[in-house]
């Protein structure tokens, strides 16, 4: 299972699953992170936290903790 936090910067994914349950879930899908939506990973910060990315049109910075429950496809 390869996860958001695993795509290296300037590759591109597709969100396959949302993992998590309640709020945690319901907030990443919010942010516009549903499945089959392509990712874009612009940037990493020099302690790895947090990931920005490319969603939708727009930037959206995550935390590993959060990208780690996206699971992605390439």
């Amino acid at each position: 299972m390869k996860t958001l936090r695993d795509v290296k910067v300037g590759e591109k994914a597709v969100v396959a699953k949302l993992h998590g349950e309640g709020a945690l879930k319901r907030r990443i899908m919010d942010m516009g992170l549903t499945k089959d939506t392509e990712i874009f990973v612009r940037k990493v910060a020099p302690l790895g936290d947090p990931i920005e990315i490319t969603v939708r049109g727009y930037e959206l910075s995550v935390r590993k903790g959060d990208a780690e429950s996206i699971e992605v496809a390439e």
